[in-house]
């Protein structure tokens, strides 16, 4: 690796930083603006999810984006406190301490399993792990986005109508909710989230890069003008005035041994969320995902935030939607988030405060819906009924299952059964010389004939354990015919393994038993390894192997059945003639 490359491994953002132009910095600047504008209600709900005051949400929000972007991969995705890992870092402190009884003790869990998150995330990132995420396919990624879109839309529903749905309702709850208590519904609340809306569709179609932030500014404009407060419209209310103080995080051997299996589940399933993010905005932006440097710039993230008082987090799909359909060009959006947040704090608290619920709701709606990547669903509806069921069970999932996370676990699940499912069945094709000279698939050309002494066959796909009993049925079919000569074309195998060499080896003296042979043609010397290893090699004999087909048949011709060959009319090969 060059110097160069070195350096933009532990800092990447030297790469991308000189190519600040004028117009991606006001971009990335509006961005910002409008990001910090979304964080402000959601730094407090996250936070409250977690079981902690408000105000380490907003920690949590001012430093988390900007480390995670200045060391992560991604140009638009804005980490910080999201719904499932606050959900879960409760889950794993509350058998500890109770928040009610024991607050301190509580926020001091939340502050040290940030800690041991982010270390592991580093550690994870330094070691090049980041393949793990690989198994992510794009229809898990397409379906998380639609199914968390059509979530976070459904979950905007109680600002839009001004219902108090119950914390925690899922999806259908919130529907039958909602439709049992219409009559409940504030339609002053409803008109400050309808005219945010629409106003945001309008204004997208004239000024694209300012459309939410106009749109905000309007819906506050409308709740003013209707009287928010004397309507029961919801505002953001009174915001703590601090600063995250630094601040060693409690770390004792103790501690470490109680946290440390949650710790590593939440390391994982944060990274696997934090990845899926960056690479469903990446489907859009068309944008090369480096998992290695977003698991370091996860990492460094919790890491950092855990020695200023927040608490543990990852990618945000509601921030990042938000940040790149208001037109961010590079990280610095999250780093001008992150700063307008602690301007916001210090300096206009008391004008944030009267921010509107139902304006952002509004907002988030139209981001929920767009987050629906409606062209890919198509194409995967067209391309792949396999696909089409990993992407349905990863959007239903991640509507209906209550831990985010495992909806991409499932979906993840999905697809690697299919994918054993097409592996464990290699396509095996019958082969026979055209008339031009060329080796052809009989299926393509009945016309086709083939030799009555050696049968030729072309296998697509690795033969290894999963796949080995496949295999071996087609060749026990093929023992109870008349041939005793078998060429494998084998330029579509690209791995054997231990299991595949030992049944291999076996097949190979069945067929000299026979008074035959098995042969092999094109066989790529990666997948001669474990043949060779293994000693397998020399156990099939070292004369079955050949570098070309047509050298393989002119050495096979000479084993055949000469009395068979002189009454044949087929002669399909050379040495026939």
């Amino acid at each position: 690796m060059s110097k160069t490359k070195v350096i933009y491994r532990f800092f990447p953002f030297l790469e991308w930083l000189p190519k600040t132009t004028k117009s991606t910095l006001t971009a990335d600047l509006i961005a910002g603006i409008t990001g910090t504008i979304i964080s402000i209600p959601q730094s407090v709900a996250f936070a409250m999810i977690a079981g902690l005051p408000p105000v380490y949400g907003f920690y949590a929000s001012m430093i988390a984006p900007p480390i995670a972007a200045l060391f992560g991969s991604s140009n638009q995705m804005i980490s910080g406190p999201t719904t499932a890992i606050s959900i879960m870092s409760f889950a794993a402190i509350k058998h500890f301490a109770d928040p009610s009884a024991q607050l301190n003790e509580f926020i001091m869990y939340s502050i040290l399993i940030a800690f041991m998150v982010g270390v592991i995330q580093l550690l994870m990132g330094i070691a090049k792990m980041g393949k793990l995420v690989n198994f992510v396919s794009h229809s898990v990624v397409i379906g998380f986005t639609a199914g968390a879109g059509i979530l976070i839309a459904f979950k905007q529903l109680k600002h839009v109508f001004g219902i108090h749905v119950p914390q925690g309702t899922p999806l259908i709850g919130i529907v039958q909710y909602i439709s049992s208590h219409i009559s409940e519904a504030n339609w002053y609340v409803f008109a400050v989230a309808m005219g945010t809306l629409v106003s945001a569709i309008l204004i997208k179609m004239v000024l694209p890069k300012f459309y939410m932030l106009l749109a905000m500014i309007i819906g506050s404009l409308i709740a003013v003008f209707i009287g928010a407060e004397a309507h029961g419209i919801e505002t953001v209310g009174e915001i703590t005035k601090a600063l995250p103080p630094f601040e060693v995080p409690n770390i004792t051997w103790d501690n470490l041994r109680k946290l440390a299996p949650s710790a590593l589940a939440i390391a994982i399933l944060g990274l696997v969320e934090a990845v899926a993010i960056a690479r469903a905005i990446a489907l859009r932006t068309r944008q090369t995902i480096d998992s290695n440097q977003e698991f370091i710039g996860q990492g460094l993230a919790n890491l950092v935030v855990s020695f200023f008082n927040g608490y543990v987090g990852s990618g945000s799909f509601t921030r990042s939607g938000v940040n790149q359909q208001a037109g961010a060009k590079s990280p610095l959006a999250a780093v001008f988030a992150a700063t307008f947040l602690v301007i916001v704090l210090v300096f206009f608290k008391s004008y944030a405060a009267y921010l509107p619920k139902p304006a952002m709701g509004g907002i988030i709606l139209l981001v929920g819906y767009n987050l629906i990547d409606f062209h890919h669903i198509k194409q995967v509806i067209k391309s792949s009924k396999r696909e089409l069921i990993v992407l349905a069970v990863t959007a239903v999932g991640t509507m209906f299952i209550p831990r985010l996370e495992f909806a991409i676990l499932l979906g993840v699940l999905t697809s690697f059964i299919f994918y054993l499912e097409r592996t464990s069945s290699p396509n095996i094709a019958t082969m026979a010389v055209g008339a031009s000279g060329n080796f052809k698939n009989i299926i393509r050309d009945d016309s086709l004939q083939e030799c009555p002494q050696l049968k030729i066959i072309r296998i697509d796909g690795s033969i290894y354990y999963g796949s080995v009993e496949a295999v071996a049925e087609f060749f026990a079919e093929l023992n109870n015919t008349d041939y005793k000569h078998v060429l494998i074309i084998a330029r579509g195998i690209n791995f054997i393994d231990l299991a595949a060499a030992e049944w291999l080896s076996y097949e190979a003296e069945k067929w000299k038993e026979k008074g035959g042979g098995l042969y092999f043609a094109n066989l790529k010397l990666v997948a001669q390894d474990v043949l060779r290893n293994g000693g397998f090699y020399e156990k099939i004999g070292p004369e079955n192997f050949f570098e070309d087909k047509r050298v393989a048949i002119a050495s096979i011709y000479a084993n055949l059945d000469k009395d068979i060959c002189a009454s044949c009319d087929v002669k399909v090969f050379r040495e026939c003639e």
